[in-house]
Parts: C-alpha cells; sequence; structure tokens
C-alpha cells in the first residue's frame, strides 16, 4: 500500500464510483479514514509534513498497514505511527462510523442537489475535488434503495416502544413549512433498542401518526407491553385508534416541564420540580398516589391552577408502577428518543432547508440507520427475566 505524505488523495473518489458504483465503498471508506488520520496526527505533533521546530515533542514514523471489518466489507488502512508510540487515531478506533461518514455525506450532497453550486462545496471540502450533481444524484439512488428497505423491514416482538416527533423545515409550493418527523423506537426481547420506523410528512398530525403507527402493525410490530410518549393530542388518539388496550406512559420529564407553565413565583419552581419528582421516586403506585394526593392539596390554595392541573396530569405519568422496578428509569421516559433527535438536529443543521419531504425522510433515514445498527451491536439496553 502507498502512502501519500501530503494527505491527497491517490486516486479521483468520483473514479471509483464511475467505474465499480458502490462495490468502491470499502476502498473509499479507507481513503477518508486515511486523510482522517494522517490530519490527527499532524494535529498531534503540532507542525505540518517537514516543517521545523525546537519546541517539537515527537516524530512522525510512517505507517502500519490494517485491515478492518465492516458491513460494506473489508477495509485496507493505514495507520499513521509516531516515534514515541503514545499516538493513535481516535478516527480509527470509531471504525464503523466511517461508513455512517461517507453514507450521511453522500446523503446531504443529494439533499443539496437543487444546487450545483453548493453539491461541489460539500464534495470540495470531504473530497479535495467537486463532483456534479448528476453524479450525486446517481449513486444517491442506490443509498435510497437500501434506506427504503431498511424502513420497510419486518419487525417483531417489542415490549417497549417510544414515541415522539420531531420538525425541519421543507420547502413546498414556494413557501417553507415545518414538516414532522415521526419517530418510533422499540425495546425487543433481548433487551436491545432499535429504531422501529421514520415518517416525514407536511399532514395533519394525527393523521400522519395514525397512518406511521399502522405502518408498524402492518411491517409485524407486536408484543407491545408499555408506549412512551409525549402528550401531544395527536400522538394520544392515534395511540388509542391503533394500540387499543396497550397501557401508555406520559414521559415524566415532559410533565415537570409542562408543570412549570402553571408556576407563578420564580421561587417556588425549585420546590415544585422537587415535589413532583418525589411522586415519581416513590417505591410503589400506592405511594406515588398518597404523594400526589398531598402535593394537590398543598398548592390547593397558594396556586389553585397548578393543584388542578396536577390531579389532572400527574396521574398519566404512573403507569410505569405497573412494570418492573429495574426498568422504570429506562421507560419512564422519552430522554433516550431526545437524545436520538440531538443526533439528527446536528446532522439537519448542515443542510438548513430542506427542498421536499423526500430529501428530508432520506437525511434522517441514514441517521437513524446507523444509530440502529450500532444498537444491535453494542450491549442491551435493559434485561428481562427468563
Amino acid at each position: 500500500m502507498t502512502h501519500d505524505k501530503d494527505c491527497t488523495l491517490p486516486e479521483p473518489l468520483l473514479a471509483m464510483f464511475s467505474e465499480s458504483g458502490l462495490e468502491a465503498l470499502p476502498q473509499a471508506i479507507g481513503l477518508i479514514l486515511n486523510l482522517a488520520m494522517q490530519a490527527e496526527r499532524q494535529k498531534y505533533l503540532g507542525l505540518a509534513p517537514y516543517e521545523r521546530s525546537n519546541e517539537r515533542t515527537d516524530y512522525a514514523n510512517g505507517f502500519k498497514d490494517k485491515t478492518i471489518a465492516t458491513r460494506v466489507g473489508p477495509v485496507n488502512v493505514a495507520v499513521p505511527q509516531v516515534r514515541s508510540g503514545d499516538f493513535y487515531p481516535s478516527s480509527l478506533e470509531k471504525g464503523i462510523r466511517s461508513e455512517r461518514a461517507l453514507k450521511l455525506a453522500i446523503a446531504e450532497m443529494y439533499v443539496q442537489g437543487v444546487s450545483t453550486r453548493r453539491v461541489a462545496a460539500i464534495t470540495e471540502q470531504l473530497c479535495g475535488f467537486s463532483i456534479s450533481s448528476t453524479q450525486v444524484s446517481r449513486a444517491a439512488a442506490e443509498l435510497d434503495t437500501v434506506l427504503a428497505a431498511w424502513r420497510n423491514r419486518p419487525l417483531g416482538r417489542f415490549r417497549y416502544v417510544y414515541l415522539d416527533a420531531r420538525y425541519e423545515s421543507v420547502r413546498q409550493n414556494g413557501c417553507v413549512d415545518q414538516a414532522a418527523v415521526l419517530i418510533a423506537i422499540g425495546v425487543d426481547e433481548s433487551g436491545k433498542r432499535q429504531i422501529l420506523g421514520v415518517s416525514v410528512s407536511l399532514s395533519e398530525h394525527e393523521v400522519h401518526w395514525r397512518a406511521f403507527l399502522k405502518s408498524l402493525l402492518d411491517r409485524g410490530l407486536t408484543g407491545i407491553e408499555l408506549v412512551t410518549s409525549d402528550a401531544h393530542q395527536g400522538v394520544k388518539a392515534a395511540c388509542r385508534a391503533v394500540f387499543g388496550g396497550v397501557p401508555w406512559q406520559r414521559c415524566q420529564f415532559h410533565l415537570q416541564q409542562n408543570a412549570q407553565a402553571y408556576v407563578l413565583k420564580q421561587e417556588m419552581k425549585p420546590v415544585v420540580a422537587s415535589d413532583i419528582r418525589s411522586i415519581f421516586n416513590a417505591q410503589d403506585r400506592q405511594e406515588a398516589e398518597t404523594l400526589l394526593k398531598r402535593v394537590v392539596e398543598k398548592y390547593h390554595t397558594t396556586a389553585p391552577r397548578l393543584s388542578e392541573w396536577m390531579e389532572n396530569n400527574l396521574i398519566e405519568g404512573l403507569t410505569v408502577f405497573a412494570f418492573p422496578s429495574a426498568h422504570r428509569r429506562l421507560i419512564r421516559t422519552t430522554n433516550g428518543l431526545e437524545r436520538v433527535n440531538k443526533e439528527i438536529r446536528r446532522r439537519t443543521r448542515v443542510c438548513g432547508l430542506f427542498p421536499n419531504e423526500a430529501s428530508c425522510l432520506r437525511l434522517v433515514s441514514a441517521v437513524l440507520m446507523e444509530i440502529s445498527e450500532e444498537w444491535q451491536t453494542g450491549k442491551a439496553y435493559l434485561t428481562f427475566e427468563q
């Protein structure tokens, strides 16, 4: 294997795709990884190649060939070395994430396909040279097939399901609207999480939720013991209509946030938050209901609107007490989904405004597919008794 010392690509990335299509992914990933690792070493040394300095603390010491296994096949890389041996590139440690970086780069470029200039800017930043939007579209079309197959894959038994929505700006008929991105996460029989599905639409929220949940059942989703979500009327109504008698847990984190809207005095907010936490952290439902009654009475005179809201709403956060105590912390909120949304936001912020719903779905699907696959190869989220 040859190694360029100036971090330039040994051959055009576009030529590889032109000759071999997506079969060239392993080599492309290797090239991108090599660039990232060489950049890391340069940053570690604090000097450009061949630059001299009396403050130098280490020296570059060639490369060591290595082959890593990925889902797209074996990837050959050249690991940069230093004389002290105290350097190891984090980009190689992440290994499999390099696939994600490449696929997301292609997806982002395709999203930007309405502007050849913007495509050229992104590809030039990634590869050192630009390729046309037509060429990007050809590669992205193959990615679309993979993403569609993943979104429509058969499901199975998932005991716990989490639902949430986020919004992205999408252009439609010359105007900018907010499209709802619906996401479902499930915990399977082995205790591992999966992204069950994603849907993007500018349609009426409840109608969208109902169609999305029905599509999960059509793909074989079964065995649901609990659904956790916030209290948006669209998702609540859809759950009742599609999931029937499946117990519903209102996200406790959102409940605590919602309560603050009924606290008029700033100095009361920490006290109210503490009172609500004491209810949610009770040992069992009986204790939680006792504490709830006590808190409702506590604010009956000083904050009657808060008291009434608590009585009518906090009860929806107690469903979790019917489930094993070891699971409660992980099924009482949608916080895990919020972290997923942060990762989506980090990627979609690059695009800003999507030209259509399909482009939004494409990029979000690419993010979620990689997250789901990482969960499946990692540790169990929780443990079910055998």
